[in-house]
């Protein structure tokens, strides 16, 4: 995939923007970018598929409560997560235009993303990537979520039924609140790092 002009939007929008062919190749970069530090990653699928609880433990101090154990149960993983100098995310959608979509329903990595780190790595396959904001919103309700409630095997009509968001009340429901990014935020770094792969959800 072609990330010339999704590079330059998000590059106009303040970002920096880092593209790779694969995720060994974009994992290296984290790896060799991240040392010594405390680094917390949000709930990611692209994350665990490139193995970086296992690459960053090496050097630094991570905190992911997908990783819970009775040492750090899951509470306080979340709660050092959201302390840590680097933060690691992945993002539902992102548009060409330079959008970023993400839906929460523990919210901790919506919040995260927002504010109290030293800097943010978005790391997003180029299956996230959408032409538009509205087709970004799209698939992060339509798509992306429905496919992460069917992961966690909620009882939801979207993990049920059709692939599609209801909008549903459900007590299991996954889809609490939605952030979108339409520029990059003050307060702490940001990093792209566009991968040319089918990551997540």
């Amino acid at each position: 995939m072609d990330f010339t002009t999704i590079t330059k939007n998000l590059t106009d929008l303040g970002y920096t923007v880092s593209c790779f062919d694969t995720k060994k190749e974009a994992a290296e970069y984290l790896l060799n970018s991240i040392k010594g530090t405390t680094v917390g990653l949000g709930g990611t699928i692209t994350g665990k598929e490139m193995g970086l609880y296992e690459s960053l433990s090496k050097e630094n101090k991570v905190a992911w409560h997908w990783y819970a154990s009775e040492d750090a149960p899951m509470a306080e993983a979340l709660e050092q997560a959201a302390c840590t100098d680097v933060y690691i995310s992945s993002v539902n959608a992102i548009a060409e235009t330079g959008e970023l979509v993400n839906i929460d329903g523990t919210c901790n990595r919506l919040a995260s993303t927002l504010y109290g780190h030293k800097k943010v790595y978005f790391i997003i396959g180029k299956n996230k990537i959408a032409p538009d904001y509205d087709r970004a919103l799209f698939r992060a309700r339509n798509i992306a979520a429905p496919l992460n409630a069917r992961r966690l095997n909620k009882n939801t009509p979207c993990a049920k039924g059709e692939l599609r968001c209801y909008n549903c009340k459900s007590p299991d429901r996954i889809c609490k609140a939605l952030t979108v990014f339409w520029e990059c935020p003050k307060g702490c770094e940001y990093e792209i790092l566009l991968i040319n792969e089918n990551l997540g959800y």
